[in-house]
C-alpha cells in the first residue's frame, strides 16, 4: 500500500514540476516561417500543372491547381519530393511567411502507379485555372 502511494505522489510530483523545465523560444530564434501540412487525396497529371485533391472534411474534396511553372523556375515557389517505396500516403506541406503564402513541397510516390495518381483526360481544358495563379487558397 505504501509503494502505491509512494508511486502516486511521485507521479503528481512530476507532473507538476516537469513545465518548470519546458524552454521558451527566445524571440531571436523563432522563425518567421509556419508551415501546413495537408494530406493528399488524389494528384491528377495535367499539361499545365498538378491538380491537387485534399479532404476539407468529412465528406468534402478541396482541389488546388499547381502550375508546372512553379516547379521548375529558378526560386520557385514549390518542390517536388519524391517518396520511397512503401506505405507512406502523400503530402503537401505549405509555407507561410509573416501570414503570406511563400511556398509548397508536394510530396509524391515514385511510382505513377500508385492509387494516388490520376490522369486528366486530354479532351478536358483546365488551361484558365493554372493562368495568374500567384498562392494557394485553402479551405478546411
Amino acid at each position: 500500500m505504501k509503494k502505491i502511494i509512494l508511486a502516486i505522489a511521485l507521479m503528481v510530483f512530476f507532473t507538476a514540476v516537469t513545465p518548470v523545465f519546458a524552454q521558451q523560444i527566445s524571440e531571436k530564434n523563432q522563425s518567421e516561417y509556419y508551415y501546413v501540412n495537408i494530406p493528399v487525396e488524389k494528384i491528377h497529371l495535367y499539361r499545365s500543372g498538378y491538380i491537387v485533391q485534399y479532404r476539407q472534411g468529412i465528406n468534402k474534396i478541396g482541389t488546388l491547381y499547381i502550375p508546372h511553372q512553379w516547379f521548375t523556375s529558378p526560386g520557385g515557389k514549390a518542390e517536388e519530393i519524391l517518396l520511397p517505396g512503401g506505405k507512406e500516403w502523400p503530402t503537401l506541406t505549405v509555407y507561410y511567411k509573416e501570414g503570406e503564402f511563400s511556398h509548397l513541397r508536394l510530396y509524391v510516390h515514385r511510382w505513377r502507379g500508385h492509387a494516388t495518381w490520376g490522369v486528366v483526360p486530354m479532351t478536358l481544358n483546365l488551361d484558365d485555372r493554372f493562368e495568374g495563379v500567384e498562392t494557394l487558397d485553402i479551405v478546411f
